[in-house]
């Protein structure tokens, strides 16, 4: 869960975007994405895949199971 956590901070760095910003563009609620970027919280398999079209990235490196 560190390594989800590590990523979707880095990519949402990566585009300059806040965390309300991201929230708007996925239409994922923005306490969500804070509480995954914190590693307080686990992502639902729904979500997941909403990110990874999101960012042009696979589930597996978002997950950290690929580099």
């Amino acid at each position: 869960m560190k390594i989800f956590a590590e990523r979707l901070k880095e990519l949402r760095l990566e585009r300059n975007l806040s965390i309300h910003q991201l929230a708007k563009e996925t239409k994922i609620g923005h306490s969500s994405i804070c509480r995954w970027e914190n590693a307080q919280a686990e992502i639902k398999g729904s979500q997941l895949v909403i990110l990874a079209k999101f960012f042009g990235v696979s589930i597996d490196y978002l997950m950290g199971l690929e580099d």
